[in-house]
């Protein structure tokens, strides 16, 4: 099997669909290790790769009221199951122009890898981007996920990323975002994350509402079994007349598993509003008792709890 016909199949396992990295009318780029194995660009998005020792400089740019109609899917993975891949990457979103990103991370084999992702995006005044980001990991828990980004949404621009890894073992996630929001702004940040075994899971997320009228959410969905750890440092910031943000964290946890929440509201303006809400629990009972009574057993019921929680 090919490098390029191996991480598809790794891509299909996350969830993806390999046919829209073979459409020409799809934007797409394929990574592999420190290698672009496919590369597509449509009118009014730039895709550039340089190949690095141990992985790839990628710049993305959408260039001022361009409308990227279908989703732009982007896969980065390794086949081995060592080594070391480094994602950095910058997106540029002009004025007023909107694309969605969907981006798959696979590493079926993973023993011991380590992705890096280093960000820095800007989102234009009056553009919109959205941002959805899969892992697969497989079951050994040998990988460590290291994202970290810098955004900044300019006026009414809009931002919106989720992270979702509940596919195989997490292994240990360290997750740091930081998002400046302008006037009338929005920026929303989701992560959904299922802990097993010694996972050790850790998101940081810190979102400042700088512009008069900013809104901005940071919520997380945390499940933990085994002796998996859990923790959740979210921060928000209301610096302008106006401005309302929330933090939203629930945790569940089974077996010996820890969970810890964070929620931090700090406010400068006399006339904006930051409010948090964070819940640490085990499955409820009562919803576990209905789903068992319909026939299912213990684990298939706890499995739908925690999704159903995660969809949320």
């Amino acid at each position: 099997m090919s490098d390029f016909e191996a991480i598809l199949k790794a891509y299909e396992a996350s969830g993806g669909d390999p046919s829209f990295l073979r459409s020409p009318q799809v934007a797409s780029l394929v990574v592999s290790g420190n290698k672009v194995l496919g590369a597509n660009e449509i009118s009014g998005i730039s895709m550039d790769a340089e190949q690095l020792p141990d992985g790839v400089r990628v710049h993305v740019k959408v260039a001022s009221g361009v409308h990227i109609e279908l989703p732009v899917h982007l896969c980065f993975g390794m086949i081995p199951a060592e080594g070391v891949q480094r994602i950095l990457s910058t997106f540029e979103m002009g004025e007023g122009a909107s694309a969605e990103f969907l981006a798959h991370c696979t590493f079926p084999n993973a023993v011991r890898v380590q992705h890096i992702m280093e960000s820095t995006i800007r989102v234009g005044p009056g553009a919109r981007m959205r941002y959805t980001e899969a892992h697969y990991h497989g079951p050994e828990g040998g990988v460590e996920v290291l994202p970290k980004a810098k955004i900044v949404v300019e006026e009414r621009g809009e931002y919106t990323s989720e992270f979702n890894l509940s596919k195989g073992r997490a292994g240990r996630v360290d997750f740091d975002y930081e998002v400046d929001v302008a006037a009338y702004g929005v920026a929303e940040l989701l992560a959904r994350v299922i802990g097993r075994g010694d996972d050790e899971i850790t998101i940081r997320e810190t979102v400042r509402l700088n512009g008069e009228g900013a809104r901005g959410l940071a919520k997380s969905r945390i499940a933990l079994r085994d002796q998996a750890h859990g923790r959740v440092f979210s921060t928000t910031e209301g610096n302008a007349p106006f401005s309302r943000g929330h933090v939203d964290c629930v945790e569940i946890i089974r077996d010996r598993a820890v969970a810890e929440a964070v929620p931090v509201v700090r406010v400068r303006d006399d006339r904006a509003q930051v409010t948090h809400e964070a819940a640490i629990g085990t499955v409820n009972r009562k919803e576990l008792e209905t789903l068992m009574s319909r026939g299912l057993d213990e684990e298939m019921a706890v499995d739908i709890i925690v999704r159903g929680m995660l969809g949320g």
